[in-house]
C-alpha cells in the first residue's frame, strides 16, 4: 500500500458525516469506504450517514449507503482492498453486508451494546464459519463517536420531555441508551 492508513484521520471524516446526519434529525452515525490498492494513495470512494428517516428506508444505515457508493465507484460488488470506517459498531445487517462485499477491514469508533455485531453481541466479521472474514479495529476515536450519540439522544429526550411524553415516544434505535 502506497500510503499507510491513518485511522484517526479517516475516522474524523466519518465523524463529520455523523454530524451531518444529526443535522437532518437522523441518528448520528457516519461511514466512509477507503480504497487502498497496492500502488496507490488511499482515497475515499464511498461516504454515508444514516438516512433511514430521510429516505424512508430501513436499510439506509451509514455503512450500507457508503458501500453502495463504493461499489458504484469500483463498478463491482466486491470491495477488495477497502477499509470501512464507521463511528458506531455495525449491526447484524451491516456486518453481514461487509462480509458479503468482501471488505478487507472495518474500523469502528464506539461499541454498540444493543446491536453490535462485530464484537459486542456477535462476531460476524471474524466468524470462521463464513466464507470471508474481515480484520477488525475497534475503539478508534471512541470517545468522540460516543459523544456525538450521547448529545443527540440527550437532546431528543429533552425535546420529548418538553412535549410532555417523558421522552418515551417513538421507536428505539440500535444506538439509543
Amino acid at each position: 500500500m502506497a500510503g499507510a492508513l491513518d485511522h484517526a484521520r479517516w475516522m474524523g471524516e466519518a465523524l463529520a458525516l455523523a454530524r451531518k446526519a444529526r443535522e437532518l434529525g437522523e441518528i448520528p452515525v457516519g461511514a466512509i469506504v477507503v480504497h487502498h490498492g497496492a500502488d496507490m494513495e488511499p482515497r475515499i470512494i464511498g461516504r454515508g450517514f444514516n438516512r433511514r428517516e430521510v429516505d424512508d428506508d430501513p436499510s439506509a444505515h451509514a455503512e450500507i449507503v457508503a458501500m453502495r457508493e463504493a461499489g458504484r465507484v469500483l463498478k463491482s460488488w466486491r470491495l477488495l482492498a477497502c477499509t470501512l470506517y464507521v463511528t458506531l459498531e455495525p449491526c447484524p445487517m451491516c456486518a453481514g453486508a461487509m462480509v458479503q462485499g468482501r471488505v478487507e477491514r472495518v474500523v469502528y469508533g464506539c461499541a454498540d451494546p444493543k446491536a453490535g455485531a462485530v464484537d459486542t453481541l456477535y462476531h460476524l466479521c471474524t466468524d470462521v464459519r463464513l466464507n470471508h472474514r474481515l480484520e477488525v479495529v475497534a475503539g478508534v476515536e471512541a470517545a468522540a463517536a460516543a459523544g456525538v450519540l450521547k448529545e443527540f439522544f440527550a437532546a431528543r429526550r429533552s425535546e420529548r420531555a418538553r412535549e410532555g411524553d417523558g421522552g418515551r415516544a417513538g421507536g428505539h434505535s440500535r444506538a439509543e441508551g
